[in-house]
């Protein structure tokens, strides 16, 4: 598998489009399309392997699963985890013929996504370093008058903040990224000590990820019950997650239909006090 110059393009292209203001804001692009889960589908359509890009993605997507950037801080980049570390672990997988779906393959995925990452927030505050410049002309416009103006800041002028800092720097290492895959190849054979010790901190990078998640959604020792049923239905009774969401959608109604019932005879009770008023005033 190699990168050519178009799929090189259109994966920076993806890398902009991630966290543009102007594509439907961080909802489409930072928190969808900016996703290792998405970003491994789009990688796969991209470079002809959706089934790699996938089983790739969804290994990352474990350990970012409950990654947000409260007030602009992060701690990893996603655009540089999903269309350059996913890239150049399909490549690495591809060239060694690792199963994508083996634990090596997600271990080094995971491990190469955390570096890229990391690296990848320079990216993320060089495009808002840049972006202060934009916010200084529309300051000036608005003190000017020129209100029409601050569509420029909005939708036009953040493009050339992301072509610099997001669709360069993906387009020169994905483009060149089978060089360095084959200078990993030839310096950290996979038999070697590195390539086994990158394995294995890749294999338990997902349970930080699930770790940052139950302290987000845990708020009462009950909590754990319903956090831990799907994993539940997947290890018993073998359920993908599409079945986990069916039956998990069905317990929700299930919940929602006992609170309402609870909440009936009061009401009950209150119209036929009033019927008993009505029946002694006549």
């Amino acid at each position: 598998m190699t990168i050519n110059v178009v799929q090189a393009a259109l994966l920076g292209l993806c890398a902009c489009l991630s966290s543009m203001p102007g594509l439907g804001g961080t909802v489409f692009g930072n928190y969808t399309l900016g996703r290792p889960l998405i970003g491994g589908l789009v990688v796969g359509l991209i470079l002809g392997n959706v089934p790699m890009g996938i089983m790739l993605g969804a290994a990352v997507q474990i350990v970012y699963i409950a990654l947000v950037t409260p007030g602009g801080t992060i701690s990893a980049d996603v655009r540089a985890i999903s269309y350059i570390g996913l890239p150049l672990a399909m490549l690495y997988v591809s060239s060694t013929g690792l199963d994508p779906a083996s634990a090596e393959a997600g271990g080094f995925a995971v491990s190469m996504a955390a570096t890229v990452g990391t690296l990848g927030t320079v990216l993320f505050y060089g495009t808002a370093t840049i972006n202060l410049v934009w916010q200084h002309m529309g300051m000036a416009w608005v003190k000017q008058g020129k209100l029409k103006k601050l569509y420029l800041v909005d939708l036009v002028l953040p493009w050339i903040s992301h072509f610099i800092c997001s669709f360069i720097p993906t387009f020169i290492i994905c483009y060149f990224g089978s060089d360095m895959v084959q200078i990993i190849k030839d310096y950290l054979p996979m038999d070697g000590l590195a390539m086994k010790t990158l394995f294995t901190v890749g294999s338990l990078l997902p349970a930080v990820g699930v770790a940052i998640l139950l302290k987000q959604v845990v708020s009462k020792p009950k909590d754990f019950l319903t956090f831990f049923v799907g994993f539940t239905l997947c290890a018993c009774m073998g359920l993908n997650l599409i079945g986990c969401a069916i039956i998990g959608g069905f317990f929700a109604l299930i919940q929602y239909s006992i609170r309402t019932l609870s909440l009936r005879p009061a009401a009950v009770a209150v119209g036929a006090g009033d019927d008993d008023d009505d029946e002694e005033d006549i």
